[in-house]
């Protein structure tokens, strides 16, 4: 992709009898396609199957060059591949139960010290918390003290980090009814207001804050993450409203969401998922996740991203098969939970 974002629980037999729901929206034209009930249960069964496997095997992937999930060797400054986050949450929002080992060896590999960059601190909330355990007494074994993610992330100034960083921070926090620090640098709320100062003209975000660079991937974090914030400000209902109508209009022919490079646009599973994901945040745009919205518009934003899940369950395309898998079983759960009135990032 032209940038990668740093970016509860449904058993498989709930997942099931969610996808059996009819799709939302109303389709204004024959020629559109939606994902039937059968599709839904087809791929997702297969991308959750290869997820399992992957963390079970702890690599990234099964064809091709491959490497851990989780090791400090490979990873010196994070201890897990980019993408563990959404990769774990995926597994966590379609209903994995983690072992005891799995949690331990997640907790025992992640790298996290003075040095920690937010991105990297909101990453290893949400993994930490999808697993189970406690990111505000994160143990680790032979460790005489626990950590505190929640309040070391709190420390950090927002104010220079990109729209991305501060969307997933704020995603992050929204994970569990954390404990404010006194000496915080941000609140949830300011951060918030500084996403919605960046909002741009034409109603979407980019990763620089240049209009020209406004994308889809960016946009759709940002309203993922001022929707958890679960503010009422009016500014904050206005600036998601205004990022769900660029989504809108910013959906392909074939319903996939994707980047502009060179004049060539690539669409993808990564983007579309985001996107999946952006629309789940509220009922009112739920209907888009597998409806028709634009003209011209040839199928549904989930029958485009499922199109990308081989029969192996790998991801046609991807970046890596973390980020791949992982961010589609995350749409996939969030649409499902959105679809029982839940969110994917309410982890409990």
């Amino acid at each position: 992709m032209k940038h990668i974002k740093k970016l509860v629980t449904l058993s498989m037999a709930g997942l099931l009898l969610a996808g059996a729901v009819s799709p939302l929206a109303t389709v204004n034209a024959a020629s559109v396609k939606t994902a039937s009930t059968a599709y839904q249960q087809s791929k997702t069964k297969a991308s959750y199957q290869y997820a399992k496997k992957m963390l079970s095997k702890n690599r990234t992937g099964f064809s091709g060059k491959t490497s851990y999930i989780f090791s400090k060797k490979t990873y010196p400054t994070t201890g897990a591949v980019y993408g563990y986050s959404d990769f774990l949450l995926g597994l966590k929002g379609l209903g994995y139960k983690f072992t005891k080992t799995q949690r331990t060896r997640v907790a025992n590999s992640l790298i996290l010290n003075k040095k920690s960059t937010p991105a990297d601190l909101a990453t290893a909330i949400i993994a930490i918390k999808a697993v189970g355990l406690n990111p505000q007494k994160l143990h680790k074994t032979g460790a005489k003290k626990s950590l505190n993610l929640v309040a070391a992330l709190y420390r950090k100034s927002m104010m220079k980090q990109t729209v991305t960083v501060q969307s997933q921070v704020l995603i992050a926090l929204s994970t569990g009814n954390y404990q404010r620090p006194n000496n915080a640098k941000f609140s949830k709320a300011s951060l918030g207001q500084v996403i919605v100062k960046n909002q741009l003209s034409n109603k979407g975000w980019a990763y620089n804050n240049q209009l020209a660079n406004t994308d889809s991937d960016t946009t759709a974090m940002a309203v993922t993450a001022l929707a958890r914030s679960k503010s009422s400000t009016a500014a904050v209902k206005s600036a998601i409203a205004k990022g769900q109508s660029y989504l809108k209009n910013a959906v392909y022919p074939s319903g996939a969401f994707g980047y502009a490079y060179m004049g060539k646009t690539y669409p993808n599973a990564n983007s579309t998922a985001e996107v999946i994901i952006a629309f789940s945040t509220k009922q009112s745009t739920l209907k888009y996740v597998n409806g028709y919205f634009k003209s011209g518009q040839t199928a549904s934003p989930l029958k485009a991203m499922l199109g990308h899940v081989r029969s192996t369950g790998s991801i046609k395309g991807a970046a890596t098969q973390t980020l791949g898998v992982g961010q589609v079983n995350l749409a996939n759960a969030a649409y499902r939970q959105a679809l029982k009135h839940r969110s994917v990032y309410t982890i409990k």
